[in-house]
Order: structure tokens, then sequence, then C-alpha cells
């Protein structure tokens, strides 16, 4: 029975087959995010619009670190199976602390060095100057930060070859037999 990354990659076009499965580790790592970026969002906007109203670098610091635990499962479980070692839990937080920092710092500048607040900006202002410089740049940021720091000190380990995922209708060439 074939995996869901093969029954996926079944659905992908055959030409961009090759370049997913040769890059299939950042590919996993960019959905991983993606979700995680989704989830952050989320979180940010709804402690913004609630109880961290008037504190909205901390609503996103909170959002992020809730987003950091769940991208360390996914990203252990799935875009970066392997053998592991025992540091690797200290290492991924110590690089998310340090990436959960990158990304609240455009904010801060935003708001606090670039006046880009009420009273002297619109509300509506704000909360675009917010999201742009928080979710758009600060995660993007820490983004390339974190896939870079994760390769070259958390998950080190090797990651198995995918199995080729044969086209629809595609016989696999028989193997000759050595007969004496």
């Amino acid at each position: 029975m074939p995996s869901p990354t093969q029954r996926a990659l079944a659905r992908v076009p055959v030409r961009l087959r090759p370049f997913l499965v040769r890059h299939r580790r950042l590919v996993k790592f960019l959905l991983v995010g993606s979700g995680c970026f989704v989830l952050t969002t989320v979180i940010d906007l709804e402690l913004k619009f609630t109880v961290l109203e008037h504190e909205p670098v901390v609503a996103l610091t909170v959002a992020t670190v809730i987003a950091t635990v769940v991208s360390y499962v996914l990203n252990r479980r799935w875009a970066f199976r392997t053998a592991g070692h025992r540091t690797e839990a200290v290492l991924f937080f110590l690089v998310s602390a340090v990436a959960i920092g990158v990304n609240v710092i455009p904010l801060a500048l935003s708001r606090y060095a670039f006046q880009l607040r009420e009273p002297y900006v619109t509300p509506f202002h704000q909360e675009v100057a917010d999201f742009v410089s928080g979710m758009v740049l600060g995660t993007f940021v820490a983004m390339l930060f974190r896939y870079w720091a994760m390769r070259r000190w958390v998950f080190t380990g090797s990651v198995p070859r995918a199995v080729p995922v044969p086209e629809p209708g595609y016989a696999a060439p028989e193997m000759p037999r050595d007969v004496p």
C-alpha cells in the first residue's frame, strides 16, 4: 500500500515529481511551516483582539511559542525524520527562541520605532502594519533562519531516500535472471 506521500505525489504533474522528491525535506518543512503560520495568525489575532489588546508583541510571542511546539512535533515526526539524539529538543528550542526574537523584532520596530500605531495612524493602518511586519516579514526571516539552523545543528541525521512513485499504468521492467 502506498504511503500518503506517495499518493500525493501520484497526483502531481510528472514534470514536477523529480523536483519534489529531490527537495522533499524542504517541501515538508514548508508544509509544516504553512500550517504553523496559519495557527500563529489565528492565535495572534484572537489574543490581540481579546485579552492582549494593548500588547501586540506579547500576543505574537505567545502565538509563535505555541506554533513552535506544534512545529517541533511535526518537523520531528515528518519533515526531519532522523535517528535523533538526546540534545535535539534542547537545540530545537534554543534555535526557536532565537527565531521567535527574529520574528517579533519587525513588529516591535513597526510599532515603537516607526510609530505605526494609534494615535499616529488609523486603526486599520495599524493592523495592516502589524500584520505585514510581524506575520509576513518577521515570519519569513525567522523561517529562513529556522530552516538553516535546523539543518545545521538540530536535525543533522541522514534522511531516508524516498521510493520513486511510478506513473499510473507504468510497470517496472523485470530484472534479468541469471540462469546457470
